[in-house]
């Protein structure tokens, strides 16, 4: 019985070895500490950076500009008893790659799990170096039509920047609760749905499937800071190069029917030209008849005057006859 005991006692201690050895050592244990000489610098000031790790342990050291690129990237080793003092750099002019704004040292252990440290610094061309402060801004700009058509895609473009650089990597991680309050109330979430034109440059195609008005709400998170921008689109039955479309035609169907009515106001203008030398031969007609019937009416008088002598001689000579005749009998 006492055997057993013994070697289960044993293997439970072999066993609980065995785990130390496999599990990592804890962070609790680590010594990792960064420090710079200061929080901001300006044009040919030395970055040092100071601190501790573990004895005679390679470090690696990066500085990562505004736009999270790496500038700068090095290794060394702490002394017997863990500390170090190292020139990172001496800060240079400021250029278009490495410009004014907030940088971050960063520490990595090579030793001991990977574990880091992080420190943001300032470069600036102030002199008055106190004053200051170290943070970081994100700038959100996004770019939507104001106008679309129904069941039309059209495409949005976000920009985020810091300190004048474009910074981002990752739409779905920097992006990720960017959502769209559509015309019927609903929140649509489209974090997953950005692709990435360029770092700090990212676009999404969408389709609306309702007409309204569309609010594109971005939100941006980067490093611990968190920005947000807006924009909106009225979606219509149909865009405006449908209408643009449309009036060109109307214009078209305008200018056509305008030349009809010019040709028409054309044949108006002849058939009054036409109309009025037919007035003036009528108007010559009717004096020429008015002529002709006041010759017809001095004829009529100068017959009349003629024919009253006849017919009074006409009449005489009857009654002689007839009074010849009574005599005879």
């Amino acid at each position: 019985m006492i055997s057993n005991y013994s070697k289960l006692k044993s293997q439970i201690l072999l066993l609980s070895f065995i785990f130390l050895l496999i599990i990592p050592v804890n962070d609790a244990f680590s010594e990792l500490k960064l420090s710079t000489t200061n929080q901001v610098y300006s044009e040919g000031q030395p970055l040092f950076v100071y601190g501790k790790g573990q004895p005679n342990e390679t470090l690696i050291i990066r500085l990562f500009s505004p736009d999270d690129t790496i500038v700068k990237f090095d290794q060394f080793a702490t002394t017997v008893d863990g500390s170090f003092n190292y020139l990172l750099l001496t800060w240079p002019k400021s250029t278009s790659s490495l410009p004014f704004g907030t940088y971050t040292v960063e520490l990595i252990s090579t030793e001991q799990n990977g574990i880091s440290e992080k420190l943001d610094v300032k470069f600036t061309s102030t002199a008055d170096l106190i004053n200051v402060p170290i943070e970081r801004h994100i700038l959100t700009s996004v770019f939507a039509p104001e106008t679309a058509a129904i069941n039309t895609s059209f495409r949005i473009f976000v920009q985020t920047t810091s300190d004048g650089l474009l910074i981002g990597d990752d739409p779905k991680d920097l992006l990720q609760t960017t959502h769209i309050h559509l015309p019927s109330g609903k929140v649509e979430t489209i974090s997953n749905a950005f692709s990435t034109l360029h770092q700090g440059l990212y676009y999404l195609d969408y389709i609306p499937k309702e007409e309204g008005t569309y609010v594109f709400h971005v939100v941006s998170f980067s490093q611990g800071t968190i920005s947000h921008a807006s924009v909106a689109t009225n979606v219509l039955s149909q865009d405006l190069g449908g209408i643009s479309n449309q009036i060109i035609e109307l214009n078209s169907v305008l200018k056509q029917t305008s030349d009809e009515l010019d040709t028409l106001q054309s044949e108006i203008e002849r058939f009054g030209s036409t109309l009025e030398g037919a007035s003036t031969n009528i108007d010559a007609s009717v004096t020429s008849i008015s002529n002709s019937v006041s010759n017809i009416e001095e004829a009529s008088s100068q017959l009349n005057s003629l024919f009253f002598p006849i017919v009074a001689s006409i009449g005489i000579i009857v009654a002689l006859q007839i009074a010849i005749l009574a005599r005879r009998r």
